[in-house]
């Protein structure tokens, strides 16, 4: 017998979902900041009511999403209640990645960062939303070291929490290629003497000869003044990595027969240079059977410059998080993560131009990052600190701030961003009678666009109509009483096969109405579409 289901995980009110108001924007004029042009938004309020309203406008479009909630560890942060109960935080947790999932473009990649508490039910919850198929990795980034009071208990100390990255479709997704700064590969100890003349005439010493000689001191000296400052011979070798070589036998299973038969050849003929030029591909010299690697074809450009670097891994121990303080100009105890991992985010899944979101912005680090790497950026948060540490970061960022990335991204200031405010709740509570009513804080103007943006239609007011929802369907809203004659003239521009919905709080009853025109009344069949709250966990 067949079996059905699924794995998935369950806790107490999964399934207890609302359909969450997608609430209007008000920007606060005097707190945007920079150039008015600028698309970037930084919002205050609830991300849960933030990210439906973010869903009608970008839905399908935001590149790279990352995320850094609550950890629900049980610790008390000044700036976040980390101390949920399991079952609240899940439900935390999905109805946001619901939302996130939408919002992310096809080609896009979400980053979760988490605990080793919550790692095992939150890759279940990201596995049930983005599906198991569109798990790309679990990074291990490495946020302190073993020293300090947390060293002092027996057992294994705490270093390290993850990053969870997934795909919306595996399929689409392109990763941009990264390198991590390394040490000097001691391996490269020897060095061509004369680079530039024809590879026949090539003569070798050893690194340290080569070092010596350059500063005019005995190998002895040398020696012990490389021990003493190794920087020296790091800066001698990246200054002439194209001289700084290695030899090393090929793996005659991995390569070609052309280069095997080389390979053979070159072991005959003791003590001289063997070339093979290959297009599209590092040229092959060989020397006694072995061929010889450049140091010049270890080095990445990284943050500017030329040094040695490897490909990105999945264990990230080079960019710790302590000793932060204040950088980006706010201070953040225990919340805030370094701008170089943001870069690294960003350097593997965007490009300049892309749209990035972060929905629990903390201290700002995001959009600051993004600001400076010349993406585009939403950023929301929902405490003081959207005042205090976001917004205060931030016009620094434009205004030029050079802590951070800064100096890596070559940053100078400029651009801008919008500051909003999610706007109340359109229907509340009436103050005596057992009913909903218009948030009386709302203009006519908020109402039309809230209302439009309950129903889906793209809120453009023009003439008689405040919004469309395709080239043939289109809204209109009235405090004015609708009858027949009402409808005969806001309909009048109306083509055949155009069709209008009509909001209104007072309406003739039993009106006749043609097949193209759709009447609803304020707020009763606003009260069908979601749920009304001032707030929302």
């Amino acid at each position: 017998m067949q079996k059905s289901g699924k794995l998935e995980l369950t806790w107490v009110g999964k399934y207890d979902t609302k359909v969450i108001e997608p609430r209007i924007f008000v920007e606060d004029f005097e707190k945007s900041y920079g150039d008015p042009n600028s698309q970037n938004m930084l919002i205050h309020g609830d991300n849960l009511i933030a990210l439906q309203a973010l869903i009608q406008d970008f839905a399908g479009k935001i590149k790279c999403i990352y995320i850094d909630p609550p950890f629900n560890t049980g610790e008390a942060f000044e700036n976040y209640d980390d101390n949920l109960e399991e079952s609240i935080w899940l439900t935390l947790m999905r109805q946001r990645l619901e939302l996130i999932h939408e919002l992310l473009a096809d080609d896009g990649t979400l980053f979760v960062h988490i605990d080793d508490a919550n790692l095992g039910y939150l890759m279940v919850l990201l596995d049930e939303i983005f599906l198991r198929a569109n798990r790309l990795y679990t990074i291990t980034f490495k946020q302190g070291s073993a020293t300090g009071h947390k060293a002092i208990n027996p057992g294994c100390v705490t270093t390290t929490n993850f990053i969870l990255m997934y795909a919306k479709d595996k399929r689409q997704w392109i990763p941009n290629k990264v390198y991590t700064a390394r040490g000097r590969d001691s391996r490269y100890n020897q060095y061509i003497v004369n680079v530039d003349a024809p590879y026949q005439e090539w003569t070798f010493s050893t690194l340290l000869d080569a070092f010596a000689t350059e500063n005019g001191i005995s190998v002895r000296d040398a020696r012990k003044v490389t021990k003493d400052n190794p920087g020296l011979i790091d800066e001698f070798v990246l200054k002439h990595a194209d001289s700084v070589i290695r030899t090393a036998r090929p793996d005659m299973k991995n390569v070609g027969k052309d280069i095997q038969a080389l390979v053979e050849e070159s072991k005959t003929r003791t003590g001289e240079i063997l070339f093979l030029p290959r297009e599209g591909h590092s040229d092959i010299y060989l020397r006694n059977g072995e061929r010889i690697l450049f140091y010049k074809d270890k080095l990445k450009f990284i943050d500017g410059e030329y040094i040695s670097g490897e490909p990105l891994t999945t264990l990230w121990d080079d960019i710790l998080s302590n000793n932060l303080h204040n950088e980006g100009g706010v201070a953040f105890p225990k919340g805030k993560k370094p701008e170089h991992l943001i870069k690294r985010v960003l350097e593997l899944s965007t490009k300049p131009g892309d749209l990035v979101l972060d929905s629990f912005l903390g201290s700002g680090t995001t959009a600051a990052v993004a600001h400076k790497m010349g993406r585009r950026w939403i950023g929301v948060e929902l405490g003081e600190q959207a005042y205090t540490h976001c917004k205060v970061r931030l016009d620094q960022v434009i205004d030029g701030e050079q802590g951070g990335i800064s100096k890596a991204v070559d940053w100078h200031g400029g651009s801008g961003y919008h500051f909003y405010e999610l706007a109340e709740s359109l229907l509340v509570q009436h103050p005596v009678l057992p009913i909903m009513q218009v948030n009386p804080h709302y203009t006519f103007e908020m109402l039309c666009e809230a209302i439009c943006k309950i129903e889906g239609f793209k809120y453009t007011p023009e003439g008689a109509f405040h919004g469309y929802s395709s080239e043939k369907r289109f809204i209109h809203i009235t405090k004015e009483f609708i009858n027949a004659e009402y409808i005969k003239a806001v309909s009048a521009t109306l083509s055949d096969d155009q069709s209008l919905l009509i909001y209104g709080t007072k309406i003739q009853s039993n009106l006749y109405l043609p097949e193209n025109i759709e009447v609803k009344k304020i707020p009763k069949d606003l009260l069908q579409k979601c749920f009304f709250e001032s707030e929302v966990r």
